[in-house]
């Protein structure tokens, strides 16, 4: 079978990743790599140096003609993006979140639909091993289930300087919350009926109208809550950054805090990272007493970063080489969007949004 020939826009940190990931496996042929502004040969990886680069969008989709291509450009864009490589007879790829509205997003899958064509939404903890079994314990808890998840990230320096300009369209309760509310959904597998959140504005760098820090709560129709927070910059806490925890009627399951390894909020590997997992157990004797102790599941064999980059763009292959249905998967994209961008509502409005 000839190689998907796909063409990457945006490469920061996550299209870098994707970008390594084209390159290393057999099934894809990179045509072209496009950024805002052209990338030295000696800073790219190895291996790049030949691939024709390009600044625009437009330009190097109409010259490479792909048969996909992989979009990791900030939010404001991916709607456009996106509707034009389908229209261009290209698969997509798209990272997190899928657009910067609900109504971009549902263009967006409209038009995969029209063109036939598979659209992949980067929900890259789907591909996690240990998170994919921190799913499956959830769901072994009972019901209601309560979900406590977090994500803080202090950044300075070039991180500060990416962050302030994610900030010019989307908060950190949207960008990072579509994945923890992915999780959240496929753990009670219930149907979310509202949420309530906060937001606050912790820095004049940041526009008069957006906020660096929020939280979010959510309720869903068997009874199960979750709350999510997430804060970007200098002045965040380094304490409690990491927070994956889900606790049911039988008891809970934990990700271990990432910081007994040493490890800091702006390090990339820690917003994927587990370490291990901890299971406890709420069964009782008939003097009160624990009939067992916690269990702790060893994760120490899991992907890095890239590895589980690695794990998307091979399902982004088969979905293609196989023709899968990804009817759910972009409803289920949906769905944590709008969680999400009701909760930036809720924000703004200062009341809960009813699903």
């Amino acid at each position: 079978m000839k190689p998907v020939r796909i063409l990457v826009i945006g490469l920061g940190n996550m299209g870098m990743s994707h970008a390594k990931a084209y390159h290393a496996l057999d099934g894809y042929e990179i045509v072209g790599i496009c950024a805002r502004s052209p990338i030295p040969a000696d800073k790219l990886p190895d291996g790049f140096a030949n691939y024709p680069q390009f600044t625009d969008f437009h330009t190097a989709l109409a010259e490479t003609n792909p048969d996909a291509v992989s979009i990791n450009t900030y939010t404001e864009t991916h709607a456009d993006f996106a509707i034009a490589a389908f229209e261009a007879g290209a698969h997509v790829f798209i990272e997190k979140p899928l657009a910067a509205t609900v109504e971009d997003a549902e263009r967006v899958v409209a038009s995969a639909r029209k063109h036939d064509r598979k659209l992949v939404i980067g929900y890259i903890l789907r591909h996690h091993p240990s998170w994919e079994k921190f799913v499956e314990i959830a769901k072994t808890l009972g019901k209601p289930l309560v979900m406590r998840m977090n994500l803080n990230q202090q950044s300075s320096g070039a991180f500060w300087e990416t962050h302030k300009r994610l900030l010019n369209s989307v908060s950190p309760i949207v960008d990072c919350g579509v994945h923890y509310l992915d999780i959240m959904c496929l753990m009670t597998g219930a149907k979310p009926v509202s949420v309530n959140a906060i937001g606050v504005r912790l820095s004049e760098d940041v526009a008069p109208d957006m906020y660096n820090y929020g939280q979010l709560q959510v309720r869903f129709d068997d009874g199960s809550v979750g709350w999510y927070e997430a804060g970007w910059g200098p002045m965040i806490s380094e304490t409690a950054f990491f927070v994956k925890d889900v606790i049911g009627p039988k008891g809970s399951v934990s990700i271990t805090d990432v910081e007994e390894k040493g490890a800091g909020s702006a390090d990339i590997d820690t917003h994927t990272k587990t370490n291990a997992l901890r299971l406890h157990h709420a069964e009782t004797d008939s003097a009160g007493e624990f009939t067992r102790t916690d269990e702790i599941i060893r994760t120490d064999d899991e992907p890095d970063h890239d590895g589980l980059c690695l794990r998307e763009q091979q399902f982004f292959l088969k979905s293609i080489t196989e023709n899968l249905d990804l009817t759910q998967h972009m409803e289920d994209a949906l769905g944590s969007l709008r969680i999400a961008l009701a909760a930036d509502q809720s924000v703004r409005t200062g009341a809960p949004v009813l699903l």
